[in-house]
Parts: C-alpha cells; sequence; structure tokens
C-alpha cells in the first residue's frame, strides 16, 4: 500500500484540480468576482503557510531575486488560471492551459539548456496545431482569439517560467516557494483591485464567505498539499502521466454537468494537445529509466 500512496494521493488532487471549476463558478455566482476571489482565497492560503516561511526566512532572503520571480510567475499564474476558469468554458480553458508542456520543453531548452529529441519535438509540433485548431484554425487570421483564450494560454506559460524557478533554485525548500506563489497571487491580485479593475466583494452574504473560506482551507489546501507531496515522492515521468487526470477530470465534469460541448475540430485540437502531454511525460519516464540503468 505504501508503494501505492503517492500514486492515490496524487490522483485524488488531479481529481480536485479538474474539479476546482465548480467551487470557483458556484463562489462566482454568489457575488465574488474573479480577482477578488484569488486575492481572499489566496491570501487566506498565504496566511496558513505564514508561520513556515518565517521560518525558512533566511533561506529566503538570500534568495530573494529567485523567490520575487516565483511570485510573479506563479502568482500569475495562478491569478490568470483562476480568472479563465471562472469566466470561460472549462473544457476550452483548460485544453489550452495543457499546452504548460510545450512552454516548458521549449523553456528547459532555451533556459536550462536541455536536449529536445525528435519525439519531444513532435509533442510540441501536435500542441501548437492542437492549439491552432482549438482557437479557431485559419479563422485566427480574421478574427483574433479572446481575452479569456488569451489568459488561458498566458496561464500555462507562466506556470510553466514557474516550473523552470522551481527546478533551479533546488536548494530552496519547497514549501517557501509554494508561499512566494500564493503571497504572489494574492499581491496581484491585491493591486488590480486597488486600481478598480473589479470590485471588491463588500456586498456579498456570509454564505459566500463562508464558502471562500472553506474553499482556500479546504479544496485549495488539499489540492496543492497532495499535489506537491505526490509529485516529490514519484517520478516525473509518472506523475506527469496522473496529473494529466485534471483535463480529463474537467473535460468529463463540464461536459456531464455544465453541458459544455466542443465541435469536430476543436475535440481533434484538444486530442492533439492531450498526446502532446502524454508524449513529453513518457519521454521524462524513459530518461529516468536511462539514469538509474
Amino acid at each position: 500500500m505504501k508503494g501505492y500512496l503517492p500514486v492515490i494521493i496524487l490522483l485524488g488532487a488531479s481529481i480536485l484540480w479538474g474539479l476546482s471549476w465548480l467551487p470557483l463558478k458556484a463562489i462566482n455566482a454568489m457575488g465574488i468576482q474573479g480577482i477578488a476571489l484569488s486575492f481572499g482565497a489566496y491570501g487566506i492560503i498565504a496566511m496558513v503557510m505564514s508561520p513556515q516561511l518565517w521560518k525558512q526566512r533566511a533561506l529566503g532572503w538570500k534568495h530573494r531575486n529567485v523567490m520575487f520571480w516565483i511570485a510573479l510567475f506563479g502568482g500569475g499564474a495562478n491569478l490568470t488560471f483562476t480568472y479563465a476558469l471562472i469566466n470561460g468554458e472549462v473544457i476550452r480553458v483548460m485544453v489550452l492551459f495543457y499546452l504548460l508542456p510545450v512552454w516548458g520543453v521549449l523553456g528547459g531548452y532555451f533556459f536550462l539548456k536541455e536536449r529536445i529529441d525528435r519525439w519531444r519535438w513532435v509533442g510540441v509540433t501536435a500542441a501548437i496545431l492542437g492549439a491552432f485548431l482549438i482557437l479557431g484554425g485559419f479563422k485566427i487570421f480574421e478574427t483574433p482569439p479572446s481575452w479569456i483564450d488569451a489568459l488561458a494560454l498566458l496561464s500555462g506559460l507562466l506556470f510553466a517560467l514557474n516550473n523552470l524557478l522551481f527546478r533551479f533554485a533546488q536548494s530552496v525548500p519547497i514549501a517557501s516557494k509554494i508561499g512566494a506563489m500564493f503571497y504572489g497571487c494574492f499581491a496581484l491580485a491585491a493591486l488590480l483591485l486597488l486600481g478598480h479593475i473589479e470590485p471588491f466583494f463588500v456586498n456579498v452574504g456570509m454564505n459566500a464567505w463562508g464558502a471562500l473560506g472553506a474553499y482556500a482551507l479546504i479544496w485549495l489546501l488539499l489540492a496543492n498539499i497532495g499535489s506537491q507531496w505526490g509529485v516529490t515522492h514519484m517520478e516525473a515521468g509518472r506523475s506527469s502521466i496522473i496529473i494529466i487526470m485534471e483535463l480529463i477530470t474537467a473535460a468529463i465534469s463540464a461536459t456531464i454537468i455544465a453541458g459544455e460541448t466542443m465541435d469536430l475540430r476543436e475535440y481533434i485540437g484538444g486530442f492533439l494537445i492531450l498526446s502532446a502531454a502524454l508524449i513529453e511525460a513518457l519521454r521524462t519516464q524513459e530518461d529516468e529509466t536511462k539514469e538509474r540503468a
């Protein structure tokens, strides 16, 4: 059972992430808009992380430059993803977000000088072609993508950059890096609220406040702890395959519960992006097998 525990926990966390659109849209329907929701939820979870961050403050200050960029990229990724998921079509947002492996491969190639083999180039090409189809095919040259599409793409790019920084800053404890992400999202949302991009949630009922607190302290906290613990106790290749369950869960739940549909072109695009994610996960697993041999 011990060997299967990381798999079970990571699978559960991935399902929570894939279903996260349900509480997000429900809280939004209670009157709390996207930026304010991120401000409240990530502010709460950042406070929960504060004691651990305080213990590691000396190391965090030593690596303050990389911590700043983690806060910016990781916080921005969480903010844009949450906003896009609340205001957009769940399946479309999740599929566009899952261009993340493409950004990760290209970022590793350009910034970390990692080698890209033939299969990884196939995956990158498939993902880009899939995104092209989802965004409208050749119609993209006539009508630009919506701003929600742009936010979904941006969130994946920012997450990939954040993941590169996580790999680069190996000497920084994982709790400090996660805490920097949470505080970054909280701070960015606060700046946007101060800029009156969206109204702050003042005229909402206690049910909305309670739902926001429960989402942060239960759903968001469990999903984050579960995914990070699972990833650190498994090979990257296996964990990457399991994490794809997020996309599958979101697609199935949005189809059944929200009645979302996609046309044939979008299904083909989604299949290409999912295939690209699987290629990258399997190549990572193969690399790890070679390293152990």
